[in-house]
C-alpha cells in the first residue's frame, strides 16, 4: 500500500466550509499522514530536516491547498523554496524524491466554467497548476492530475458530500494500483470513472 503525505497549506482553514469536510474524511484512512502546514508553522519558521523526513517516509506527496490569486497560498511556497533544496530534491545529486508520486488538491470559489479560455480567468486549472507539475518534474517525480473541488461557494451538502467521497475514495485508489493507464487521459482525478 503506497502511504501518502497531505501537506494541507490554508491560513484561513476554520472559515472554510468546504476543506474543513474534505479533512474530515482522512480521519478513516490508514496509511495516510495529513501535514497542517499553517498550525505547525504558524511562524512561518519551517523544520526544514523534519519536513524531509517526512517526505522520506511517504510514497505519494499531495499540496492540498485552496487556489490564491492563481498559486498557493504564502506558507506553501515557502516549503518548496526552503524544502525542495539542490543536490537534495534536485541537481546532480538530487535524488531524494525520485519516482515520488505528485499531485495537487485544490478549492477554488469559481466553478469550471471560470477556469478556461471562453471563462473570466481565461486559462484552465492545469494551466495554472504547470509549476507544480515542473517543480515535481525538476524533483524526478511523477507529477499526477489534479483533483479539484470547484464553485465551493455554491456548493449544496448533498454536491459538498459527493465531493468528500470522491476525495477519499480517489485516496484510497492513489494507496493501491494508482496505474498511469487509468489516468492517462484524465485531465484531473475528479474525472476518473469508478475510482477505487
Amino acid at each position: 500500500m503506497n502511504s501518502i503525505l497531505i501537506l494541507f497549506a490554508h491560513p484561513k482553514f476554520e472559515q472554510s466550509r468546504t476543506n474543513k469536510r474534505l479533512v474530515q474524511q482522512l480521519d478513516q484512512l490508514e496509511g495516510v499522514t495529513f501535514h497542517d502546514l499553517y498550525e505547525s508553522y504558524p511562524d512561518f519558521h519551517i523544520n526544514i530536516s523534519y519536513e524531509k523526513e517526512l517526505l522520506a517516509r511517504h510514497d505519494i506527496v499531495v499540496w492540498h491547498h485552496p487556489l490564491y490569486w492563481y498559486s498557493c497560498p504564502p506558507l506553501m511556497k515557502q516549503w518548496i523554496d526552503l524544502v525542495l533544496e539542490y543536490n537534495w530534491a534536485y541537481g546532480p545529486e538530487g535524488k531524494a524524491l525520485q519516482q515520488k508520486k505528485c499531485l495537487n488538491v485544490i478549492t477554488t470559489g469559481g466553478s469550471r466554467e471560470l477556469y478556461c479560455s471562453e471563462g473570466s480567468n481565461h486559462y484552465s486549472v492545469n494551466e495554472f497548476l504547470r509549476p507544480f507539475e515542473q517543480t515535481a518534474r525538476l524533483c524526478n517525480m511523477e507529477y499526477l492530475p489534479p483533483f479539484t473541488v470547484m464553485g465551493t461557494h455554491k456548493l449544496s451538502d448533498a454536491e459538498l458530500d459527493d465531493q468528500c467521497e470522491q476525495y477519499g475514495q480517489m485516496l484510497r485508489f492513489l494507496q493501491g494500483d494508482c496505474s498511469p493507464q487509468v489516468m492517462k487521459d484524465c485531465a484531473m482525478l475528479n474525472d476518473i470513472p469508478q475510482i477505487g
